[in-house]
Protein backbone atom coordinates (compact mmCIF):
# COMPACT_ATOMS: atom_id res chain seq x y z
CA UNK A 1 0.00 0.00 0.00
CA UNK A 2 1.34 3.69 -0.33
CA UNK A 3 0.67 6.79 1.70
CA UNK A 4 2.45 9.78 1.65
CA UNK A 5 2.39 12.45 4.78
CA UNK A 6 4.23 15.22 5.75
CA UNK A 7 6.35 16.79 8.51
CA UNK A 8 9.07 19.56 9.02
CA UNK A 9 11.60 20.51 11.18
CA UNK A 10 10.72 21.96 14.12
CA UNK A 11 9.13 21.02 17.85
CA UNK A 12 8.51 17.40 18.18
CA UNK A 13 4.79 16.80 19.89
CA UNK A 14 5.51 14.45 22.98
CA UNK A 15 5.75 10.74 22.24
CA UNK A 16 2.66 8.81 22.49
CA UNK A 17 3.75 5.93 24.59
CA UNK A 18 2.08 2.11 22.79
CA UNK A 19 0.05 0.22 25.47
CA UNK A 20 -0.05 -3.66 25.39
CA UNK A 21 2.89 -5.86 24.96
CA UNK A 22 5.42 -3.18 23.82
CA UNK A 23 5.04 -0.16 25.97
CA UNK A 24 8.84 1.31 25.63
CA UNK A 25 7.73 2.00 21.92
CA UNK A 26 6.71 5.88 21.16
CA UNK A 27 5.17 7.58 18.38
CA UNK A 28 6.93 10.45 17.15
CA UNK A 29 7.27 12.47 14.58
CA UNK A 30 9.25 12.00 11.81
CA UNK A 31 12.85 13.71 11.27
CA UNK A 32 15.46 13.54 8.44
CA UNK A 33 17.54 10.82 10.30
CA UNK A 34 14.45 8.44 10.02
CA UNK A 35 15.10 8.34 5.77
CA UNK A 36 17.07 5.07 5.91
CA UNK A 37 15.13 3.02 8.26
CA UNK A 38 11.73 4.41 6.56
CA UNK A 39 13.03 3.62 3.43
CA UNK A 40 14.67 -0.09 4.59
CA UNK A 41 10.74 -0.71 5.69
CA UNK A 42 9.10 0.47 2.42
CA UNK A 43 11.33 -1.75 0.33
CA UNK A 44 10.73 -4.61 2.56
CA UNK A 45 7.14 -4.23 3.27
CA UNK A 46 5.80 -1.87 0.26
CA UNK A 47 8.44 -3.38 -2.29
CA UNK A 48 8.65 -0.15 -3.63
CA UNK A 49 12.13 2.49 -3.68
CA UNK A 50 11.51 6.06 -3.54
CA UNK A 51 13.70 8.86 -4.05
CA UNK A 52 14.72 10.04 -0.25
CA UNK A 53 14.07 13.39 -1.26
CA UNK A 54 10.56 12.47 -1.59
CA UNK A 55 10.23 11.76 2.41
CA UNK A 56 11.46 15.21 3.60
CA UNK A 57 9.64 17.51 0.92
CA UNK A 58 6.69 15.40 2.05
CA UNK A 59 7.18 15.97 5.62
CA UNK A 60 6.65 20.17 5.24
CA UNK A 61 2.76 20.77 5.20
CA UNK A 62 1.65 18.51 7.68
CA UNK A 63 4.48 17.52 10.48
CA UNK A 64 1.63 15.60 12.55
CA UNK A 65 0.59 13.66 9.22
CA UNK A 66 4.10 11.83 9.27
CA UNK A 67 4.10 9.21 12.36
CA UNK A 68 7.24 6.84 13.67
CA UNK A 69 6.46 4.58 15.68
CA UNK A 70 10.22 3.92 17.67
CA UNK A 71 11.90 1.09 19.69
CA UNK A 72 13.59 1.87 22.69
CA UNK A 73 16.55 2.64 21.05
CA UNK A 74 14.91 5.65 19.21
CA UNK A 75 14.98 3.49 15.74
CA UNK A 76 11.77 3.57 13.48
CA UNK A 77 10.39 0.06 13.12
CA UNK A 78 6.81 1.79 11.63
CA UNK A 79 5.59 4.79 10.43
CA UNK A 80 2.58 6.37 8.96
CA UNK A 81 2.82 8.70 6.32
CA UNK A 82 -0.27 10.83 5.65
CA UNK A 83 -1.46 14.56 3.57
CA UNK A 84 -3.88 16.23 3.07
CA UNK A 85 -4.75 17.16 -1.51
CA UNK A 86 -8.27 17.58 -1.08
CA UNK A 87 -9.88 19.73 1.44
CA UNK A 88 -11.35 18.22 4.72
CA UNK A 89 -9.84 15.08 3.43
CA UNK A 90 -6.80 13.32 4.36
CA UNK A 91 -5.03 10.56 2.57
CA UNK A 92 -2.71 7.74 3.96
CA UNK A 93 0.40 7.91 0.98
CA UNK A 94 2.44 5.01 2.66
CA UNK A 95 2.06 2.96 6.26
CA UNK A 96 4.09 -0.29 6.87
CA UNK A 97 5.54 -2.08 10.07
CA UNK A 98 8.69 -3.53 10.25
CA UNK A 99 7.63 -7.45 9.65
CA UNK A 100 9.55 -7.83 13.43
CA UNK A 101 7.21 -5.48 14.90
CA UNK A 102 4.17 -7.03 13.31
CA UNK A 103 1.05 -7.97 15.37
CA UNK A 104 2.23 -5.79 18.55
CA UNK A 105 -0.38 -3.26 18.07
CA UNK A 106 2.24 -1.03 16.51
CA UNK A 107 -0.05 -0.72 13.10
CA UNK A 108 -3.38 -0.06 15.68
CA UNK A 109 -1.39 2.61 17.51
CA UNK A 110 -0.48 4.32 14.45
CA UNK A 111 -3.82 4.57 12.99
CA UNK A 112 -5.74 5.42 15.70
CA UNK A 113 -3.14 7.90 16.84
CA UNK A 114 -3.79 9.54 12.71
CA UNK A 115 -7.59 9.76 12.76
CA UNK A 116 -6.71 11.22 15.98
CA UNK A 117 -5.29 14.05 14.09
CA UNK A 118 -7.36 13.98 10.91
CA UNK A 119 -10.36 15.14 13.62
CA UNK A 120 -8.56 17.21 15.13
CA UNK A 121 -7.47 19.14 12.07
CA UNK A 122 -11.25 19.06 10.75
CA UNK A 123 -11.27 16.27 8.45
CA UNK A 124 -14.45 14.36 6.92
CA UNK A 125 -12.63 11.34 5.19
CA UNK A 126 -9.64 9.46 5.06
CA UNK A 127 -8.50 7.49 1.92
CA UNK A 128 -5.70 5.18 1.35
CA UNK A 129 -4.52 2.92 -1.77
CA UNK A 130 -4.14 -0.69 -1.35
CA UNK A 131 -2.91 -3.88 -3.10
CA UNK A 132 -5.63 -6.20 -4.31
CA UNK A 133 -3.21 -8.90 -3.21
CA UNK A 134 -2.86 -7.67 0.36
CA UNK A 135 -5.74 -9.54 2.34
CA UNK A 136 -3.82 -9.19 5.83
CA UNK A 137 -3.35 -4.99 4.90
CA UNK A 138 -7.28 -5.35 3.53
CA UNK A 139 -8.84 -7.11 6.85
CA UNK A 140 -7.02 -4.42 9.18
CA UNK A 141 -8.26 -1.59 7.20
CA UNK A 142 -11.64 -2.63 7.52
CA UNK A 143 -11.32 -2.79 11.05
CA UNK A 144 -11.01 0.58 10.93
CA UNK A 145 -14.11 0.91 8.78
CA UNK A 146 -12.17 1.76 5.89
CA UNK A 147 -14.22 -0.22 2.85
CA UNK A 148 -13.13 -0.25 -0.88
CA UNK A 149 -14.65 2.85 -2.91
CA UNK A 150 -12.74 1.98 -6.72
CA UNK A 151 -10.49 -0.68 -8.51
CA UNK A 152 -7.13 0.87 -9.34
CA UNK A 153 -5.97 -0.61 -12.47
CA UNK A 154 -1.73 -0.99 -12.82
CA UNK A 155 -1.68 0.76 -10.13
CA UNK A 156 1.68 0.15 -8.34
CA UNK A 157 5.13 0.07 -10.26
CA UNK A 158 5.40 -3.69 -11.01
CA UNK A 159 1.19 -3.46 -12.74
CA UNK A 160 -0.91 -4.90 -9.75
CA UNK A 161 -3.86 -3.28 -9.18
CA UNK A 162 -4.73 -1.64 -6.39
CA UNK A 163 -8.10 -0.65 -4.29
CA UNK A 164 -8.58 3.01 -3.07
CA UNK A 165 -10.24 2.69 0.32
CA UNK A 166 -11.95 5.00 2.37
CA UNK A 167 -13.51 5.91 5.28
CA UNK A 168 -15.71 8.71 6.92
CA UNK A 169 -14.49 10.54 10.24
CA UNK A 170 -17.08 11.19 12.01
Amino acid sequence: MRCIADSAPGPSAAPVPLEGPDPAVVLRRFRPTDVPFVAAIVADALHEHYDPGLYLSLSADWPEGFLIAADPHDVPVAFLLGVSQVPREARILMFAVDRNWRTRGVGRRLMTTFLDRCRERGYQRVTLEVRVSNATAIRFYTRFDYSVVDLLRGYYSDGENGYQMARPLP
